[in-house]
């Protein structure tokens, strides 16, 4: 398999494990209260639309392992550029500094991942 597969999927993995390590730490600093977003109580919609934005990088894993190249590729610098824009937009929402510097992390891997598609001959 093509090196450069596996190491996108490699970051698209880093990259749900680092949101995943943000939730966590969020639950055990206490910076998350049950049934809300954002400070606001959260609709039944609300939470899947949070549950099918988390699965993207999981898809993203897929895509990128079984798509042809040119097609892997872009939905690798579209999916990514999305992530970037997502997360930059939201970035001042988050009070605590553990959430801002993991979400710069996740830009950089979200920009890593567009250079590295981009990249992809």
């Amino acid at each position: 398999m093509d090196e450069k597969r596996i190491f996108l999927a490699a970051i698209w993995i880093a990259l749900m494990l680092t949101y995943l390590l943000g939730d966590v730490l969020r639950l055990f600093s206490g910076d998350f209260k049950a049934g809300e977003m954002g400070g606001k109580p959260a609709s039944q919609g609300l939470w899947m639309l949070a549950a099918a934005l988390m699965l993207l990088p999981i898809l993203m894993i897929l895509l990128t392992l079984g798509l042809p190249q040119p097609a892997s590729r872009w939905v690798n610098i579209g999916m990514a550029a999305f992530f970037f824009l997502f997360n930059i937009i939201g970035l001042p929402t988050y009070p605590s500094m553990y959430d801002k510097f993991l979400i710069v992390v996740g830009l950089g891997m979200n920009a890593l991942t567009i250079w590295q598609a981009w990249n992809w001959a």
